[in-house]
């Protein structure tokens, strides 16, 4: 039975440097017998379809396919619709009433609780705001990512340590489920 995921790659192409060129990546990726790959953006996001394995082993041999190729590692997360479309339908906040550059979801390698994040003070952060959910951290950012001190502090290591974590916009989120559907 084939299945369709989206891998998500971190810190690609941002800022000039990492480059995978997205016409690289698929070839890659069709290398490692995936069918039907698709980019989306250059930023790091490719949707596949793959009769064999699961996501974790699915994103270690593209892990370690990208670190052979292009002589560097790259986090890699990938999730199948389903996930995706969990995630999305889970949003604590209102998503229609957002635009994209406010609205955020981390994706993130394995389980988030609210003990991780206990020594946050939410209060004073607000009006901006983050929600835990399955393997995921929604942010609202009214000011959005890039002038966002919560995300700052939500990125910082000793919080994301075990972790591999990358996060997208409402508009990639969006694109990410209607792209996996089969």
């Amino acid at each position: 039975m084939t299945t369709t995921y989206a891998a998500l790659l971190r810190g690609i192409n941002v800022g000039g440097s990492r480059k995978v060129p997205m016409a690289d990546l698929r070839t890659l990726m069709e290398g490692l017998g995936h069918d039907e790959v698709r980019t989306h953006l250059q930023s790091g996001q490719a949707v596949f379809s793959s009769a064999h394995g699961d996501e974790e082993s699915l994103a270690a041999d593209l892990t370690a396919a990208i670190a052979e190729r292009f002589g560097f590692d790259v986090g890699v997360i990938v999730r199948d619709h389903a996930y995706l479309k969990a995630v999305a339908d889970a949003c604590p906040f209102p998503a229609a009433e957002l635009t994209a550059k406010q609205l955020h979801v981390t994706y993130c390698s394995g389980p988030v609780d609210e003990e991780r994040y206990a020594g946050i003070d939410r209060a004073a952060h607000l009006p901006e705001e983050f929600r835990l959910g399955d393997r995921a951290l929604y942010l609202y950012a009214p000011e959005g990512l890039g002038r966002s001190r919560l995300a700052e502090q939500l990125a910082r290591p000793r919080l994301t340590k075990g972790l591999i974590t990358t996060t997208r916009n409402w508009n990639t989120v969006v694109k990410l489920v209607e792209m996996t559907q089969a």
